[in-house]
């Protein structure tokens, strides 16, 4: 399953992605840009997950934000 966002829906759930994980800076989510891999790049960067956790948190949030109307979260 592809768990990217396409780049209108990124822009729609970036700052909630920042909510849930405040030690991502705006330049971390411009570098994200909706891509599960990049998530999982800075979650591990950021909070030392290791990188199956990464991916797992990273591909639970692009699933459950990919569809999902912004005003619905």
């Amino acid at each position: 399953m592809n768990n990217d966002i396409l780049e209108v829906r990124w822009q729609q759930v970036r700052e909630q992605t920042r909510k849930w994980w405040g030690k991502l800076t705006d330049d971390d989510l411009e570098r994200i840009g909706g891509k599960a891999g990049r998530l999982a790049d800075a979650l591990q960067e950021k909070y030392g997950y290791t990188r199956q956790h990464a991916e797992s948190q990273s591909n639970r949030w692009m699933h459950d934000h990919q569809d999902a109307p912004a005003a619905a979260q």
